[in-house]
């Protein structure tokens, strides 16, 4: 006769999951919930995309639904999703823990997607918000050839006694990572292992530097956000010069700088963060990291661009709870990014 676990009501599911959220938190596990607002599991672009996907494959027909009744009683208390995987932990008749591994989008089929969408995206926000010509969606999610990856990329696994290969538990996993993309439209790429800046036409993209230099200069980031900075970059014992136009000849007068003259250093150079905050008073956290990049529009690249630093080490920050140790001149640098994007929204 086959055995079946007891039937464990959704309201006692969610008062264990809430209970093993918060020894996980105490024990300094950095705890990532699905929490969905009302009952429709994915609004934006990519997160419906997402799951639509997973629900065109005959695959998984009888087992999604079941992960939707999952998901949408909050049963999902935890899914972090990396490069090739996400990792999460699902309230059943126990705590079960799920992995999910996927495969690397390969590099020929990234250039594919990139050699079509050349030139038709023309910003970061543009393609994180779905806002897309009907040739490049078709691209880019296109069921056999584009981003999502399709079942046979698709490795599931639960420690829960369902024999299936896919259990509910897995199936709301899949949909918590379709929830997690409407905050975090980025972590698609991450997942597939590419950089979505590789995407974005020259229009909207960062200066680029030479082949021996791929940071920006100060006059990169005043001229990104079109305000004046002083010191914006923050690196000890680098000052930003003022520009001038070229003497005319003969006259041999010059035009007044179009930009504010730097300040007099009789007192002390102006603090990087700006608004009177010394750049060594910034709070530098996981979380600030990430609201910044968003805030700005950039992608991890970007960022790291910005900052002085790669795009892996953007990412780690931002999946690290709590503060961050930085080197001075990144900590610097962040306090006068932070200072450009208010001063560009105010």
């Amino acid at each position: 006769m086959d055995w079946y676990p007891p039937y464990v009501p959704v309201g006692a599911r969610r008062a264990r999951a809430l209970l093993e959220m918060r020894r996980l938190r105490a024990s300094g596990v950095n705890v990532q919930p699905v929490e969905l607002k009302g009952r429709t599991i994915a609004r934006s672009f990519w997160g419906r995309r997402w799951c639509e996907h997973l629900e065109s494959f005959s695959d998984y027909a009888n087992r999604l639904p079941r992960g939707r009744t999952y998901v949408r009683n909050g049963s999902v208390c935890h899914l972090e999703i990396r490069t090739g995987g996400v990792d999460a932990m699902v309230a059943g008749t126990d705590l079960y823990r799920v992995t999910v591994r996927i495969r690397k989008l390969g590099k020929p089929a990234w250039k594919a997607i990139r050699t079509a969408c050349a030139g038709q995206i023309g910003s970061v926000l543009e393609l994180l918000q779905g806002r897309l010509s009907d040739h490049v969606m078709e691209v880019v999610t296109h069921r056999d050839t584009g981003l999502f990856p399709k079942p046979g990329e698709i490795k599931l696994a639960c420690d829960c006694p369902d024999w299936a290969t896919m259990c509910k538990h897995a199936a709301a996993v899949l949909y918590g990572v379709g929830s997690r993309l409407d905050d975090r439209p980025e972590l698609l790429f991450l997942l597939r292992g590419v950089d979505e800046a590789e995407l974005i036409a020259a229009d909207m993209a960062l200066p680029r530097g030479t082949s021996t230099a791929d940071t920006l200069a100060d006059d990169d980031l005043a001229d990104i956000f079109g305000i004046d900075l002083d010191d914006a970059d923050g690196a000890p014992g680098r000052k930003r010069p003022t520009r001038t136009a070229p003497t005319r000849k003969r006259s041999g007068s010059k035009r007044p700088s179009r930009r504010t003259p730097a300040r007099s250093t009789a007192s002390g150079p102006p603090a990087p963060g700006g608004r009177g905050e010394p750049a060594s008073a910034i709070r530098a956290t996981g979380e600030l990291v990430g609201r910044l990049r968003r805030r700005g529009g950039f992608s991890a690249a970007e960022f790291a661009a910005l900052l002085h630093v790669s795009a892996a080490t953007v990412r780690r920050w931002e999946a690290t709870p709590g503060p961050l140790t930085m080197r001075p001149s990144h900590r610097d640098a962040l306090a006068a990014l932070r200072r450009a994007i208010e001063d560009r929204d105010e």
